[in-house]
């Protein structure tokens, strides 16, 4: 016990933090005065009374961090804090079920858009609000914010910052100091928020819908203030901005944070990823364009390239927005367009999935290989931009790859035994896991996740936290041997 009071007495101070993101809807309720504001008063003192409990009964286990304890902090707060985050979902909906309001907040605060709900025209606006607040909290990480404020109470935080973000070149600081780092980012994360509230607005939206959507795009998370997502609008101009911002999004933030910093554009031209990024992209909009023209879904090209363009960024970024039901397009264009959501967001950007550096590096690995079948003898190494890849890296990448597969056909395997048919399964799961939101069949983007049975609830809820988390920060804690002393 006294190994985990350390955790315990960071995660209490997350707690009371946590308690002040309640206040921006809490504001926003009681200036619109939409009915909502008594829920949000539950949720500051609940978590701050929780906090502060926690906090008395550890403050005598208070250390510095090490890895371990980075790997169950995250977790513990990942999986905590939606628990707090339900509170104003069940007190404003009283019909609505912890399982689903679980599923609600882990939904939201790991940016995947998936929802149980419908109505949400209905819904007072701050409760949209909180919903993709918890969006944009989730969307940097909770870990990333923790770790630029706690050093103020006296809390380092390299480990929490190494557990939080495992991509392959994780060690490469941007700054010195990791606080510095972690408020640099969020600091580039919220004025590039800011300028897309005020796009919005500009556009055609309210307020209170341009906040939301603008929440929503800066994490790529998906959820809407409208049950026609963005299709509500039917605007271009609006379809424009969102993909705009969507793609900044899904470039690594620590380029953006190098382009604030230098003040101009170079930090874009020496980004490995952005090539494939934009090559990838504008190759599959114009394929499926035609794609779609061929088989007679849209009669002209300006319509089919408007509603492929918008949807193929939505999806394959891990945005989640939708402007038609694609789920009736011929299979193999949603098909793509979720295969691309595994890999195309780059490492260090707020989308899901496996990231475009790894699959960038298991390219040229296996390009690697067939030049040796030919020239055995070859000196050959991989190599990220003008830097050669450390073996270690690239097995660090085949073992993801592999967990990422193998948990895509367990819990693939899992629902579909669980009576979910074996369509809806695997793309359900493939959603979840890559935090994108809509999947296929009976989870297309014209329905909810409302269809699942309970159990199918959960494991979906499991399944985002899995990806969020990059899978071995989750799956290191349920070893054996990480309990061992």
């Amino acid at each position: 016990m006294s190994q985990i009071l350390p955790v315990v007495h960071i995660l209490s101070k997350v707690l009371i933090l946590f308690s002040a993101a309640f206040l921006l809807p809490l504001a926003i309720s009681l200036g619109l005065e939409d009915g909502a504001h008594r829920a949000y008063n539950e949720a500051i003192v609940t978590s701050f009374l929780s906090g502060l409990l926690l906090w008395l009964l550890s403050r005598r286990g208070k250390r510095e961090l090490q890895t371990r304890d980075g790997f169950l902090l995250v977790v513990m707060i990942w999986t905590i804090l939606p628990l707090y985050s339900t509170i104003p979902l069940l007190a404003h909906m009283p019909g609505l079920s912890f399982t689903d309001a679980y599923f609600e907040a882990v939904s939201g605060l790991t940016a995947t858009g998936a929802t149980v709900l419908s109505g949400l025209d209905n819904l007072p606006p701050s409760i949209n609000i909180w919903r993709t607040l918890m969006h944009w909290i989730g969307g940097m990480g909770v870990i990333v914010l923790v770790v630029a404020v706690l050093p103020m109470l006296g809390v380092g935080g390299r480990q929490l910052f190494k557990a939080e973000i495992p991509t392959p070149m994780k060690d490469n600081k941007l700054t010195p100091r990791m606080a510095e780092t972690a408020k640099g980012l969020w600091l580039v994360y919220a004025i590039i928020t800011v300028i897309c509230i005020l796009a919005l607005w500009v556009g055609g939206m309210g307020w209170v819908d341009a906040m939301v959507h603008a929440f929503s795009v800066m994490s790529l998370g998906g959820m809407s203030s409208h049950d026609a997502s963005l299709g509500y609008f039917n605007s271009v101009t609006l379809e424009i901005i969102v993909m705009v911002f969507a793609l900044i999004a899904g470039i690594s933030f620590s380029t953006h944070f190098m382009a604030f910093r230098m003040r101009n554009l170079l930090a874009y031209r020496f980004d490995t990823e952005i090539r494939w990024y934009f090559g990838v992209l504008g190759a599959s909009i114009v394929g499926l364009t035609f794609y779609l023209l061929y088989q007679g879904v849209y009669p002209a090209f300006p319509e089919a390239l408007r509603f492929v363009a918008f949807n193929t960024v939505s999806v394959a970024t891990t945005l989640g927005f939708s402007t038609t039901d694609f789920n009736a397009w011929p299979y193999f264009a949603p098909l793509w367009m979720l295969f691309l959501s595994s890999f195309i967001a780059s490492s260090g950007s707020t989308g899901g999935g496996i990231k475009m550096l790894r699959a960038t590096l298991l390219y040229k690995q296996v390009y690697r290989e067939l030049i040796k079948l030919i020239h055995p003898r070859a000196e050959i190494h991989t190599k990220v931009g003008q830097q050669a890849v450390p073996s270690k890296i690239i097995y660090a990448v085949l073992a993801f790859l592999f967990i990422y597969v193998a948990s895509i056909v367990i819990l693939s395997f899992i629902l579909a035994a669980s009576g979910l048919d074996v369509f809806t399964a695997f793309t359900a799961v493939v959603a979840m896991v890559n935090n994108t939101g809509p999947g296929l069949g009976l989870v297309g983007p014209a329905s909810t996740y409302a269809v699942l049975n309970d159990f199918q609830t959960w494991v979906c809820s499991f399944a985002m936290l899995l990806g969020r988390l990059e899978f071995f920060t989750l799956l290191v804690v349920l070893t054996p041997v990480f309990w061992r002393k």
